[in-house]
């Protein structure tokens, strides 16, 4: 650790240490006991499993030099005693390279080149040269991704392998990946694949006390693991966003104990006043090689990010992009139960096996959504399984972004086939629902649902990936219906867990309400998508059993108390503050006349323009030819349309009718929204124009009325 003139250690943060006391006793106890309860949870590998996963790296270190030569034959008249020079690398990043990777646990690796290798090459010949190894399987490669990769499993260890070009013609062993001079000439795509070995370097760096920091990690994993909210692509926290916020409470206490720095986690990331960001390191003043960097004041996209957990290595990015207002909002209440666990663990009272317990997700909600995606072939169903489970957190912004459902829950824990007759390439997400209270009000989810449909068949035709056996389903169906879906042991498992949670009074209902948010009227890639299939549910009869927490407006940003100053960032500005919420408890269109601002008349004027609110226009006449009509839930228009576009994507005002699903009767007439086609716009999902070819996409014609 560095020292400043006059002696003293200087210790990293944006801010200075909250304590710098030691572990006593109790803490050391504790640790001991924390490391035997993590244990049975194959958190760690044994000695010959590790020396395993050594020597597949050396493989693939070898095969990368090799490769590397072979290329450089092809491409240049060079002399068979100069190929060597090249040099070429495989380095580690994640949790492996963290030093917190289980029994198990997949390998992400960088393939650095010299600047003659082409990115081209690695995904052909070295590809190539892959698929002949006897000891690989599941071969893939995924070019069109964010970050490339390659996925495979080599010997029995999964592994995820990115590539990178650097401007050098040779590449030395012992090259420092945490230079940004490495970053100069070089495109965006090197730049991201690079990035994930120079952000684990930097949080090492940046720790004071590795051996504590790694501890604390490994429990913090397992327990967002067993909680259900462990997955950045579904829009919780990854590895590297959980290593960060265990990283700045080791920055906080830079001499505490694992179990200290556990109890502080919770502490302090329960009381965190969101959207402020993380940091673990100041933010650049100037940017000399001109990357695009997380910076809201540069930015207006960034001062939208409800979670924002900034990596410290340049460029700086947000690595919680994913967040939705839900994600966040059960995050936020499972810091509250942590808190209390460990409270009591440090009593002394309950062990440290109570934290890792499982969430009883199947037992919390009445009303689930089900999203099945399946295909005939092993190959296009992994291809398939990837690409829908990337697309889930689309289909949970539409859902909150309903203004009758307060909460969308997803776990990531995907089921496959429920029996052996089944198909057994198939794979289930499930999304719990919690309703507003709503009283005789049938909720719509057809738009919601629908869109999203029609954006993953339209992206998957766009990059090509989407063949005839892939398919994906969505259903509707209530607690008592998921025996049919979910295997018996796991939905025993969440009554049990549902059972001694309200038993203990832990009820999620005081929690939640300390962390009320409300939801955000963010953007997503389906929102110019608008069909008219009918979902219809009727929440009469009372919403989600379960006392989740809901995402309402009035927020209270300080939670019984503030933290001191060192942990939360100066740089609070209006900037950082969510966008415009939902109101809470609209009532509906027959409920409440539409108000229409003089700015809203004055825009009825505009031609060409793609927001026209005329809520007279009840005739079928006055809508445009072709374009869908969507059957939501009503809509309450009392801002000037300047203030709605701020909100909500551009609408036209329709009148479809919802229909009973038991007496065929109309049930009400309610103003409705509907949308351009969606083959007259643009495929916001990429900057290509989508190809011609069309896709038949299957419709969720399902009409309910829950009693």
């Amino acid at each position: 650790m560095a020292l400043d003139q006059s002696g003293q250690k200087i210790y990293p943060g944006v801010t200075s240490p909250i304590s710098l006391d030691g572990p006593k006793p109790l803490d050391i106890k504790l640790s001991n006991k924390l490391e035997e309860a993590m244990r049975p949870y194959g958190v760690f590998e044994s000695d010959e499993e590790l020396a395993h996963r050594m020597e597949v790296l050396h493989k693939i270190n070898t095969m990368v030099k090799n490769w590397i030569k072979d290329v450089s034959r092809q491409k240049n008249n060079i002399p068979e005693d100069k190929i060597d020079s090249f040099g070429g690398k495989v380095c580690t990043f994640g949790s492996y390279r963290l030093g917190v990777h289980t029994k198990g646990a997949d390998i992400d690796t960088l393939c650095i080149a010299p600047r003659h290798v082409e990115r081209s090459d690695f995904f052909s010949s070295f590809n190539e040269i892959l698929a002949q190894q006897p000891e690989v399987k599941d071969l893939r490669a995924i070019e069109e991704a964010f970050v490339p990769v390659i996925k495979m499993e080599f010997d029995g260890i999964e592994l995820d392998m990115t590539f990178a070009r650097l401007a050098l013609p040779q590449i030395a062993d012992d090259i420092d990946l945490r230079s940004e001079a490495l970053l100069k000439n070089l495109n965006e795509k090197c730049v991201r694949s690079l990035n994930g070995c120079r952000v684990t370097d930097e949080i090492l760096h940046l720790v004071p006390d590795k051996d504590a920091f790694r501890m604390t990690l490994r429990a913090i994993k397992l327990w967002a693991k067993k909680r259900g909210i462990y997955s950045n692509v579904l829009g919780f926290l990854g590895g590297v966003s959980w290593a960060m916020l265990v990283a700045r409470v080791c920055q906080l206490y830079p001499n505490a104990a694992p179990a200290t720095l556990i109890h502080k986690f919770f502490m302090v990331f329960s009381k965190w006043d969101w959207p402020q960001p993380v940091l673990l390191k100041q933010l650049l003043q100037e940017n000399k090689l001109g990357f695009p960097v997380w910076d809201p004041r540069v930015n207006p996209s960034d001062r939208f990010h409800l979670m924002p957990i900034i990596t410290p290595a340049y460029p700086q990015q947000n690595s919680t992009f994913n967040v939705t207002m839900s994600t966040r909002t059960i995050m936020m209440e499972e810091f509250m139960i942590g808190l209390e666990v460990v409270n009591k663990i440090y009593t002394p009272g309950d062990s440290w096996d109570k934290l890792f317990e499982p969430s009883g997700f199947f037992q919390k909600y009445k009303h689930y959504i089900v999203v099945i995606a399946r295909a005939d072939e092993e190959k296009n169903y992994l291809e398939w399984h990837g690409y829908i489970e990337s697309k889930i957190r689309l289909l949970v912004g539409n859902l909150e972004r309903n203004m009758f459902i307060k909460l969308a829950h997803v776990t990531p824990e995907s089921l496959g086939p429920l029996t052996e007759s089944e198909n057994p390439y198939i794979c289930k997400w499930f999304i719990g629902l919690t309703f507003a209270k709503v009283e005789n009000q049938n909720v719509d989810l057809t738009y919601d649902i629908q869109s999203f449909t029609n954006a993953v068949y339209r992206q998957a035709l766009h990059i090509r990936i989407l063949k005839e056996d892939m398919k994906v389903d969505i259903q509707h169906v209530k607690r008592k219906q998921l025996e049919m879906f979910v295997p018996q042991s796991i939905l025993q498992r969440c009554k049990g867990a549902e059972v001694k949670r309200k038993s203990e009074g832990k009820s999620s209902a005081g929690t939640g309400s300390k962390i009320s948010q409300a939801l955000t009227h963010s953007k997503s890639d389906t929102d110019l998508i608008r069909t008219s299939s009918h979902v219809i549910i009727d929440t009469s009869d009372g919403e989600s059993s379960h006392d989740a927490p809901s995402c309402e407006t009035d927020t209270k940003k300080k939670v019984n108390g503030e933290l001191p100053h060192p942990l939360s960032p100066t740089s609070s500005d209006s900037a950082m503050q969510s966008p415009c919420r939902k109101r809470e408890g609209s009532p509906s269109g027959a409920e409440s006349p539409v108000k229409r601002s003089k700015s809203e008349e004055e825009s009825q004027n505009m031609l060409g323009s793609p927001m026209v609110v005329d809520p007279q226009s009840q005739s079928p006449s006055r809508k445009r030819e072709g374009s869908p009509v969507r059957p939501d839930s009503p809509v309450k228009r009392t801002k000037s349309v300047k203030d709605v576009q701020s909100c909500q994507p551009p609408i036209e005002i329709g009148s479809p009718m919802h229909i009973d699903a038991e007496s065929g009767d109309s049930v009400k007439n309610v103003e409705h929204v509907k949308r351009l086609p969606s083959a007259e716009v643009p495929d916001l999902m990429s900057p290509n124009a989508a190809p011609a070819q069309t896709v038949n996409v299957p419709r969720n014609n399902i009409k309910l009325r829950l009693k």
